[in-house]
């Protein structure tokens, strides 16, 4: 094996090692109820991270055993997966990029509003045919379900800093003026009419703020949130995936120099 596919091979281990940290972020995401919930979220990161550690792997052996065709493919092969990786990165920092989300007095969570969000997000996740289904799923998870176990009194609750999700869809909105019960349980709204979320409140623990539009744009600040975090894995991954690469290029072309001129001397000889 000569010097230039050595240099390959030892690329694309380190390749193969960035591909950890993208299945890592990828499963992480997936494992969050907001993305569960929503499953066009859930798996794309998961997906390019297992064909980026297959085809490391593949010009690992290409190098390996120097097999210039192998090699070419993982060039190619790379060179798409690390687009489709940027452009997943570019949509969801675009996306992500404004906040709905909005401090409260004399509360440690913030609550949020739709028209905050970014209007792909708003379309794509909260239409009536989309979030029937997303409401169900939430329902049936144990996000609310959470919050009894974990705050008892209401200055404990007040103070938490909880999740976009569990404060759009587990409390009404604080401008209701509901009384506090405890997290899923308010009673006696002193001004309902204030949002039109007030109306939709109900005590019911499979209805609770489901319905209501703070649900909607808490999911999507839950989306937002978990994103950002997974965003700054990724970039360095790409990073690293994209220097791996020109380096490769470089060891390839070197590789197929070195070829051609044992191929001649050989002749010669």
């Amino acid at each position: 094996m000569g010097v230039s596919n050595n240099i390959t091979a030892i690329l694309n281990f380190i390749a193969l090692l960035a591909s950890v940290p993208i299945i890592a972020s990828g499963i992480w995401l997936a494992s969050k109820a907001d993305n569960e919930c929503t499953h066009y979220f859930r798996w794309p990161v998961v997906i390019l991270g297992a064909l980026i550690l297959l085809v490391s792997l593949a010009g690992f052996v290409g190098a390996y055993w120097n097999r210039q065709g192998l090699l070419a493919l993982y060039l190619f092969c790379m060179a798409v997966l690390i687009v489709l990786l940027l452009i997943v990165l570019v949509f969801a920092f675009v996306v992500t990029r404004p906040d709905g989300g909005y401090s409260v007095p004399g509360r440690g969570y913030r609550e949020y509003r739709l028209d905050g969000f970014s209007s792909w997000l708003r379309d794509h996740v909260t239409n009536s045919g989309n979030w029937n289904k997303i409401r169900t799923c939430l329902a049936e998870s144990n996000v609310c379900g959470r919050l009894t176990q974990n705050y008892v009194s209401p200055d404990q609750f007040f103070a938490a800093h909880i999740s976009p999700l569990e404060s759009g869809c587990c409390k009404p909105p604080t401008a209701c003026g509901y009384n506090y019960v405890n997290p899923t349980l308010w009673v006696n709204p002193a001004s309902p009419m204030s949002d039109a979320d007030c109306l939709l409140w109900n005590n019911d623990q499979s209805l609770l703020c489901y319905n209501c539009n703070s649900c909607k744009a808490g999911l999507l600040g839950n989306l937002r949130k978990e994103w950002r975090r997974a965003n700054v894995f990724l970039i360095v991954a790409v990073v690293v995936l994209i220097c791996v690469y020109l380096i490769a290029c470089s060891a390839f072309k070197n590789a197929q120099t070195e070829d051609l001129f044992r191929r001649y001397k050989q002749g010669w000889v």
